[in-house]
């Protein structure tokens, strides 16, 4: 379980980066609902995997600012990812398809095995 929590957390970083590269560390955590530390610590592994760069904002008057780059490496792991996160949804949600059915079944079999009430 633990893996598939780290993957999906990959997943869903990289996800929020590609489309809003200029999010603060404080955003991106905000966003996965993540400590800023954890978020700091997966942006440095995602950047020790040659995964993003990161670039300062030059016409920024905040120096601090910087922007998260996907590079090559990291937008074709985001791909794998993307394949995995999905296939292991769909898992999800066909489980929790046949559970409803099942309940919906338990339901309907024990509203026709109720008493009546009597008039």
């Amino acid at each position: 379980m633990k893996a598939s929590i780290d993957t999906d957390v990959r997943f869903r970083l990289l996800r929020l980066l590609e489309q809003n590269p200029d999010l603060s560390q404080r955003d991106i955590a905000r966003e996965l609902g993540m400590s800023l530390g954890a978020t700091n610590y997966v942006l440095r592994a995602l950047v020790n995997k040659g995964q993003v760069k990161i670039r300062n904002f030059r016409a920024s008057n905040n120096k601090l600012r910087y922007a998260y780059i996907l590079t090559p490496k990291g937008l074709e792991s985001k791909a794998r990812l993307t394949s995995g996160f999905l296939r292991r949804k769909r898992m999800e949600y066909d489980a929790l398809r046949a559970e409803i059915e099942a309940l919906e079944e338990e339901l309907s079999l024990g509203a026709d095995l109720a008493p009546r009430a009597v008039k």
